[in-house]
């Protein structure tokens, strides 16, 4: 693997990452709903606001989600919804591990 290539594999790893948390997937599949205010998402995760604007804030990193700030509060919205399809592929491979577990155990 040349320089380019594994640079290429550390960007995707560091998204890969940002949505390897459960408060942070949550929150990316409450915004794929629509923007939220970081007051809402702290009440739907029932985390202090400090903590919910670290989770916002590691995803906005990645390039994940983008923010709006209106007069004190601060809006957040997806910035790539195709980001659900790693949803998708995830629920794909879970129900896969469950067949094969069920077979398994025939």
């Amino acid at each position: 693997m040349n320089a380019q290539e594994k640079a290429r594999y550390e960007v995707r790893a560091t998204i890969i990452k940002a949505m390897g948390h459960p408060t942070r997937l949550f929150m990316v599949e409450e915004l794929s709903k629509g923007e939220r205010c970081v007051c809402e998402l702290t009440d739907m995760v029932g985390a202090d606001i400090s903590t919910v604007s670290k989770h916002l804030s590691v995803l906005k990193n990645a390039g994940i989600v983008q923010d709006d700030k209106r007069g004190s509060q601060v809006f957040y919205s997806l910035l790539v919804p195709c980001v659900l399809n790693f949803f998708s592929c995830v629920e794909s491979v879970l129900e896969s591990r469950a067949k094969e577990q069920a077979q398994r155990t025939k």
